[in-house]
């Protein structure tokens, strides 16, 4: 399953490097986010490095889902593709 990166998780004045909100294709309700919870996903950079997160939550009610990385991610992250297994 492919997803998108849409942004870093944040708040008004803070950035969560290794919190990422991710929107998966096909996935549109709060309720099947929540059937990902636990997944592995995948990062690759442009160098071929993997940077490995999993799926911790749903964010907000229209599907998108909060991933946490082992490592803080890269701003070129954001709009790149990610693999959801």
């Amino acid at each position: 399953m492919e997803g998108l990166i849409n942004n870093f998780r944040r708040g008004d004045s803070t950035i969560s490097h290794t919190h990422m909100i991710v929107i998966v294709k096909g996935v549109e309700s709060k309720k099947k986010a929540s059937d990902l919870i636990g997944k592995k996903v995948t990062w690759k950079s442009p160098a071929g490095k993997e940077i490995l997160g999993k799926v911790a939550a749903a964010h907000g009610n229209s599907g998108a889902l909060r991933v946490i990385f082992e490592k803080g991610m890269p701003g070129q992250a954001i709009g790149t593709k990610v693999t959801v297994a």
